[in-house]
This record gives C-alpha cells, sequence and structure tokens, in this order.
C-alpha cells in the first residue's frame, strides 16, 4: 500500500511516504503500553487535558496552513478545510473542558450501600480512518481518548500522509507524551496483527463496510470492543408545507459538500408530491449552474473528487443505475478536464429493484424519490440498510418530530442539513455502524465504567 499525495486537481504526484518497518510498529505499541501503565494515565484526568488547550492553540496558530494541506491533499473547497480546521480545535477544547466532569464519578441509589461508578482507562486503542475528513477523523478519536488516558495507535488513508503526519506533529509539539499518539503508515493485514496483540484493547475505525466487516471480525475474534461508522444513506425530506427556498438551499449544499463524499450529506431526496415538481426543477437549475473548479478559489462550489478511482467507481455506479431503470435527470460522468471532477448529477425513477436504491453514492449524486403521506416517508427511509443521519424539512414542527421518532438512524436534523459538532453524539445503527463518538458519550465508549460499593451490613 503506497502512502502517497496526489493533488486531485490535478491527479499530480506531490510526494510518497515510506511505510513503517515492523520495528516500527512494535515501537509504537511497546511505547502506547509503557504509556498506559504509567501515572499519566492512571492519574488525574487534569493533567491531560492542559496538553489539548495546547493543542487547539497550535491549531488556531497554524489554521491557513492546514487547511491548504487538506485541498492539496483531497480536493476539499478551501472554505470547507478552513472550518474542519477550526472544528478540531472546538473538539480538543471541549475535552479541556468537560472531560473531567465526563468521568466524574456517578452515584447509585442502593439498599446495599454507598455505590457509585468510577472510569478509568481501558489500554490502548487501534485506530482506522478515512480520507475526506483527515483532520476531523483523528481528533474524533484522539481528544477523547487521550483525556480518558488511552493512549491510540492510528492508519490512516493512504491519500492522506501529509494530513496524517502534521497531526502527529501537532500532538507531540502541544507535549504529548511518548506513546500517547503513533501514526503508521501500514497495510490491512498489519492492521489485523496489531488489534491481535495482547496490548490493544479496542478498535474504532471510520470508513467502508469492507474494511468494517474486517476489523469488527478481528476485533471480536479477540474478544475486543469495537465502534465502527460506515457511512450512509440519508434521506432529506421535504414536506409540502416546508420553506423551500430553505429547503432547496440546504439541500443543494448538502448533496455537494465535500463534492457529496460525506456520510452524512443528504443522498435520497423524498419529497412530498405537492412540492415535487417545483422542488426537482429549481435543484435542478441550481445544481446545473454550480460553480465547479479549483478547490483553492474562494468562489467555487464543487470541486474534484477524492482520486481518480473515485471518480471511475462513480461513473460506473451511474451507468449501473441508469442500466437497471433509473432516469439520469442531469449530468452523470466524470468532466472532461484535468484532475478528478465529476458532474453534479441527479437520479429519478428509481425503483427498489434497482441496486442504486441501497446504495450510497459518494459524490455529486442525488437521489430523487416522491411520496404522498407520512407513512410513505418512514417505509421508504426505514427501508435502508443504513441509518446514519438524515433531515426533515417542514414549518410543522410537531410533525416533522414525530418523523424524525420513526425514522431508524443515529440522528435526525429539523430544518437543516445534518452536520456536526464536539458536543453533539456521533454514529449509527444498521450497516452505517455502532457506538458513538464525540460529546460525553464518544468519552465513555472505551472506559472501564467500574461500580465501587461500601457494604451497610453490620
Amino acid at each position: 500500500m503506497a502512502y502517497q499525495t496526489i493533488n486531485p486537481t490535478t491527479n499530480e504526484l506531490v510526494k510518497t511516504y515510506p511505510n513503517h518497518t515492523e520495528a516500527d510498529i512494535e515501537a509504537a505499541l511497546a511505547a502506547a503500553h509503557a504509556l498506559y501503565k504509567s501515572s499519566w494515565a492512571q492519574g488525574p484526568v487534569k493533567g491531560r487535558v492542559q496538553v489539548l488547550e495546547r493543542l487547539a492553540e497550535l491549531i488556531d496558530a497554524r489554521a491557513e496552513e492546514l487547511a491548504k494541506i487538506c485541498v492539496q491533499e483531497m480536493g476539499k473547497l478551501i472554505s470547507d478545510a478552513r472550518d474542519e480546521v477550526w472544528i478540531i480545535a472546538e473538539i480538543a477544547r471541549l475535552y479541556a473542558r468537560e472531560a473531567e466532569g465526563f468521568l466524574a464519578p456517578i452515584e447509585i441509589e442502593s439498599g446495599l450501600g454507598d455505590a457509585w461508578i468510577e472510569h478509568h482507562p481501558l489500554g490502548v486503542m487501534m485506530v482506522v480512518e478515512p480520507w475526506n475528513f483527515p483532520y476531523y477523523q483523528l481528533m474524533r478519536v484522539f481528544a477523547p481518548n487521550f483525556a480518558a488516558g488511552n493512549p491510540v495507535v492510528s492508519k490512516h488513508a493512504s491519500i492522506v500522509p501529509h494530513c496524517a503526519s502534521v497531526f502527529e506533529e501537532l500532538v507531540n509539539e502541544a507535549g504529548a507524551p511518548k506513546g500517547a499518539w503513533a501514526n503508521l503508515f501500514i497495510t490491512s493485514g498489519q492492521v489485523s496483527d496489531i488489534i491481535a496483540d495482547d496490548r490493544i484493547v479496542g478498535a474504532a475505525m471510520t470508513g467502508s463496510e469492507g474494511a468494517g466487516t474486517a476489523i469488527a471480525t478481528q476485533a471480536a475474534k479477540h474478544l475486543k470492543k469495537s465502534t465502527l461508522e460506515m457511512g450512509g444513506n440519508d434521506v432529506f425530506v421535504v414536506l409540502e408545507d416546508a420553506d423551500l427556498d430553505k429547503a432547496l438551499d440546504a439541500g443543494v449544499f448538502s448533496r455537494l459538500h465535500i463534492s457529496g463524499q460525506e456520510c452524512i450529506c443528504a443522498k435520497r431526496f423524498v419529497l412530498h408530491e405537492d412540492i415535487a415538481e417545483e422542488f426537482l426543477a429549481r435543484f435542478t437549475e441550481a445544481m446545473a449552474s454550480v460553480k465547479i473548479g479549483d478547490p483553492m478559489d474562494e468562489d467555487t462550489k464543487l470541486g474534484p473528487l477524492s482520486s481518480a478511482d473515485a471518480s471511475a467507481g462513480l461513473a460506473q455506479q451511474v451507468e449501473r443505475a441508469v442500466a437497471a431503470g433509473a432516469t439520469l435527470h442531469l449530468g452523470g460522468k466524470a468532466m472532461d478536464r484535468p484532475g478528478n471532477f465529476f458532474e453534479p448529477t441527479i437520479l429519478t425513477n428509481i425503483k427498489r429493484e434497482n441496486p442504486a436504491y441501497f446504495e450510497e453514492f459518494f459524490g455529486p449524486v442525488a437521489q430523487m424519490y416522491v411520496v404522498k403521506t407520512d407513512d410513505e416517508i418512514v417505509e421508504l427511509a426505514n427501508d435502508s440498510k443504513f441509518g446514519l443521519a438524515g433531515a426533515v424539512f417542514s414549518k410543522n414542527i410537531e410533525r416533522a418530530k414525530a418523523l424524525a421518532s420513526r425514522i431508524e438512524t443515529g440522528a435526525i436534523w429539523i430544518n437543516t442539513f445534518a452536520s456536526t459538532a464536539p458536543e453533539l453524539p456521533f454514529g449509527g445503527v444498521k450497516r452505517s455502524g455502532y457506538g458513538r463518538e464525540l460529546s460525553q458519550l464518544g468519552i465513555k465508549e472505551f472506559v472501564n465504567q467500574k461500580l465501587v460499593l461500601v457494604s451497610n451490613a453490620a
């Protein structure tokens, strides 16, 4: 597996990074395990969160540099890259500010005596992370585990090695002790071997179903906990009483965000029949007129896909959908220009027997469905192997809340597009995965919630 920076705007090779050796892996595991056994992990939270405060400051100081690295490696718009850099600093600050409270003992009323739950670190974590949010994905696992006292060994995606390297540099500069975070350029086979190592206590992954299945299987084989986030096919529901201007703006933005390469962006547009024709016409006009180009240009609204393979794969996926009966309403192919640009695309008339009905399109491809009733909305939304997030647009908040409660996902957003914040838990159900990251739920995924009871017996 070659770790390379290839600029997706031009497909030019920028730099190749050497893989880490077995000796490097052993050194990382030994340092991480030694740190877990030390007073750093077993001592008070306060000593650890000071590093997170410093890390946030370092990120702020290098924000523009970090954003440009992200643009060069995976093609994210510069404005979106700045947003990502901003939020990772906020995640570090959240856990610096709240970790002590999140991990404080919890008293339990019991007739057996004084009882409480303590929170203790478990040990060294193995994490595997994707390229689409190359800093955010790392901070989501680093900050809570660092605050809790769990050292982390990380394999990042092979197309974002510069982001992985600079993140490790920032962690070290912030004052994290040796072994707290190790970035390894390794193969999937080496990941499997690391999970099997007795020094590893758990695994976390964000990525494809295939990778998630492999990691979950290996973790389960060795009786180790795992958390997985494996994508989504999120519904974007627009009811007949919705503010259409607001819904259209949010829908176009969400479908094109990160060039459509985002797990929680709008993918299946579920439109009430009373507004479906107008919404589709206006949505088509907006998608067709979006400015496509250099992601470093502040006016660009759609940049390239992350790689040539991603573009070719998406084109084949659209072709299969059309061959199976879908109508190609707009776009549908890679653009004839340097880089990995793909046309904004809309598919309609997708029947349940079409494979596209159940697939996630990881690119600027929107699926359109028309429904008559709220029951049809719920049936369509839940007829999916995924369950990550979704959105409902309606001026009737009680109706929207009722729909939100019936849709099988890890999160629902009302009158806005699905997004993220440090204080909000992130995760899904079904094949979107299990477990939660961020918020107080995220920090408790990999801690020992230990019961202590002092008997009141004489």
